[in-house]
């Protein structure tokens, strides 16, 4: 299993929001590149980032941070927020970005998660952010009227190959993980299947492992040190 520190940007800031709510966000660094690099120093090979402010409306404020990130770091980056076009696809695997994660536009625009497998493979992959059972967009702000099995199984048929997948409702809140979601969609899917929301202990990550998952994304637990990065590492060998 591969362990995924993540970094959320806003306004060039490393934070984190409480269950996906704005309102409710802590600054935990100005300088981002320098997180990614102890990342690097605690034995992380890959980089979960977010531009949160992209998520809610399209854009890409934060891209000259995420292209410093991956520069400091030399990590295996992969990107989500605000990523709802080819354009901008393009202008994060030119600059170097791993892997590109498509979010609102896999659910609001019809052919576009197909169309960008087709140019850029594996280098694409899905996030799916679950509320209530149904797929959530605009960086968790409206939920659609698709669940979150017609989802997968839509993006599994456009020749998507890695899926990240996140329980909004242990997002941030330090109480364990949704085991039994991320056993459901293994035993359903043929995805590299990535989880992410609540992974807040060294257990967490055991279980997960034990699995034999693709991924886990460690957000808060890092910055509140509730999970030591290095031996979550060595647990997901």
């Amino acid at each position: 299993m591969i362990i995924f520190p993540a970094i959320d940007l806003f306004e060039g800031k490393a934070v984190r929001l409480y269950k996906g709510d704005y309102n409710k966000m802590t600054v935990y660094s100005e300088n981002p590149p320098e997180i990614a690099e102890d990342f690097k120093t605690q034995g992380a090979a890959h980089i979960h980032i977010v531009d949160l402010e992209g998520a809610k409306d399209g854009t890409t404020p934060n891209f000259d941070t995420v292209i410093e990130i991956k520069r400091r770091s030399g990590l295996f980056c992969e990107i989500g927020g605000g990523i709802r076009d080819m354009n901008t696809i393009e202008r994060y695997i030119s600059a170097g970005i791993d892997r590109v994660i498509l979010g609102t536009a896999a659910v609001t625009n019809e052919g576009f998660v197909k169309e960008a497998v087709k140019e850029y493979g594996e280098k694409i992959a899905v996030g799916i952010d679950i509320k209530d059972g149904f797929v959530a967009i605009k960086g968790w702000t409206e939920k659609s009227e698709l669940t979150a099995f017609e989802f997968c199984e839509k993006m599994q048929a456009d020749g998507v190959k890695t899926l990240i997948c996140t329980d909004i409702s242990k997002d941030g809140a330090m109480n364990g993980t949704n085991h039994a979601l991320y056993s459901e969609l293994m035993s359903k899917f043929n995805m590299n299947i990535t989880a992410s929301g609540g992974v807040s202990s060294l257990n967490d990550v055991e279980r997960l492992a034990e699995k034999n998952i693709y991924g886990a994304i460690i957000g808060k637990a890092y910055y509140t040190g509730d999970i030591d990065l290095k031996k979550a590492v060595e647990a997901a060998k």
